[in-house]
């Protein structure tokens, strides 16, 4: 059911998306909500609801409740959001599970927000947001663990201005979201949308909203504790080079600097002796720890020329400094001298006339030799695939 009272050319000003599989218990009294909204306000509206395989009687209740179906194939819960929004003829795109949880006679909260010229409006839960969560509505580990952390992370790792990652009732531009270019197909759909908002500094609001029970009876909710939560996980990291790459790299690196300082002198320490072994243990950290920060480098180059991140002055001023050329003087002389201290210590096996050697000491030679061998030709390989990405980038990138 459209109903078109506030657009004088019969544009939509609003579509309201419910993703649907097999909601049958609640969708009809949540299609009723948003309906009455629409009529109460005079908005020019449309309720879309994107099916994704219901075999129970959801479809013929939509129909009857005069909202537009989707059918969209693809599995997934971001799958058919994306249908679901794609299929939106509004200018404004208000989302919502239809599990009755959310109350869609908030939804002029959002309109009134996005009429402000908000590119995304969130929906807060949790009081510390101004939000409600009525008894049985959310387990205790949702509100108390999970969604409080996950919350933290994106809030300190994106800069999000939201206290709620998971809530699913939100708003946001039609034209806003296609410029998201959004990837994810399942659970992880909500939360994408979100930090590419806040790393493309899309202005973002919030309303508080009270959480309801959820009113399906026939099965339980679609989110599986442990596997999404691990899946939120996995996808803040991957969309933080800093903290998956970064800072473990930069971490194991300091570890084998300081590996080298006690055990190239032999320093003791009581009864502790730094030797030979522990060159290896530092050389074993300083090749970790730079392979994964030259991760955090490629991975953050890819991610800007696909769009999927904004630009980052500091990986320009970075560029400046470290490009190809002066990557491969860096990587060639540190290859060269790698090989000179190992070509050092076969000299002296030459000099003990190919006999048994003082490991001690030729160790602290063929270990830094093998280690900066192996620095500069990593080195060597990746600066020139970070100058392929980045000939990717100027020539026919986003950002070129």
């Amino acid at each position: 059911m459209e109903q078109n009272s506030g657009g004088s050319d019969g544009a939509l000003e609003l579509s309201v998306v419910m993703p649907c599989l097999n909601e049958a218990d609640t969708l009809e009294i949540c299609i009723q909500k948003a309906q009455q909204t629409i009529r109460q306000h005079g908005l020019a509206a449309e309720v879309v609801i994107a099916d994704n395989g219901s075999t129970d009687e959801s479809i013929a209740i939509a129909e009857r409740m005069g909202a537009r179906v989707v059918h969209v194939r693809a599995k997934g819960y971001g799958n058919a959001l994306m249908g679901g929004i794609e299929a939106a003829r509004g200018k404004f795109v208000i989302m919502g599970d239809a599990d009755d949880s959310y109350d869609f006679l908030d939804l002029f909260k959002f309109v009134s927000k996005l009429r402000e010229g908000y590119d995304l409006v969130q929906g807060c839960r949790l009081p510390w947001g101004g939000g409600t969560v009525l008894p049985g509505a959310m387990p205790f580990s949702h509100r108390w663990l999970g969604n409080p952390m996950f919350t933290l992370m994106v809030r300190s790792w994106f800069r999000a201005p939201i206290h709620d990652v998971y809530c699913g009732l939100r708003g946001f531009t039609k034209e806003f979201y296609v410029s998201l270019g959004q990837r994810c197909t399942g659970m992880e759909f909500a939360t994408e949308m979100i930090i590419k908002a806040s790393l493309f500094g899309a202005r973002i609001a919030e309303v508080p909203i009270t959480l309801h029970p959820d009113g399906r009876k026939s099965h339980p909710p679609h989110l599986k504790t442990v596997r999404d939560g691990w899946r939120t996980l996995r996808f803040f990291l991957m969309y933080s080079p800093r903290w998956l790459f970064m800072a473990p790299g930069l971490l194991l690196i300091l570890l084998g600097v300081l590996g080298y300082l006690v055990a190239m002198p032999g320093l003791h320490l009581g009864k502790m002796t730094f030797d030979a072994h522990t060159l290896i243990f530092a050389s074993l950290a300083l090749l970790c720890g730079f392979q994964s920060c030259v991760f955090a480098i490629l991975t953050k180059q890819f991610a800007i020329s696909e769009n999927l991140m904004p630009e980052d002055p500091r990986l320009n001023k970075f560029f400046q400094v470290v490009y190809l050329e002066r990557g491969l003087v860096l990587s060639v002389g540190a290859i060269i001298l790698g090989l000179g201290l190992l070509l050092a210590a076969v000299n002296q096996w030459r000099l003990a006339d190919w006999g048994p050697l003082d490991y001690s000491v030729t160790m602290r030679w063929v270990v830094p030799g093998f280690t900066l061998t192996a620095l500069g030709f990593q080195a060597l390989l990746s600066s020139f695939f970070s100058s392929i990405l980045g000939m990717k980038l100027r020539i026919g990138g986003p950002s070129g």
